[in-house]
């Protein structure tokens, strides 16, 4: 995928570099992480024209280990990754701020 791609996500609605099934699938991702109970009839009539059952099965797979594990690293407090774990940190700082608030 292109920068220029890459530009095009937040408007994907009215983008003309898009392709219909890749607008089809940004839909489902933004339905998927945002309220995913508002999953529609619709939606998956959008999907059935560009994917199969099996491909809409797949991609909503991997959205949502992908919206899982961002929620995981945000909940422990990750903001990067490739040096020491920041857990053994945020875990101290954690307690000795519960330490400072009971005093």
């Amino acid at each position: 995928m292109t920068e220029e791609l890459i530009a095009e996500v937040p408007n994907y609605r009215e983008s003309k570099l898009l392709a219909p099934h890749e607008k089809a699938a940004i839909r489902y991702a933004e339905v998927l992480a945002g309220d995913h109970l508002s999953a529609s009839d619709e939606l998956f009539e959008e999907l059935r024209k560009h994917f199969t059952e099996s491909e809409i099965i797949d991609l909503g797979f991997r959205m949502m280990t992908y919206v899982g594990y961002t929620r995981f690293i945000a909940v422990l407090g990750i903001e990067s990754f490739g040096g020491p774990c920041p857990l053994s940190a945020k875990r101290d700082q954690q307690r000795a701020e519960a330490a400072a608030a009971s005093k």
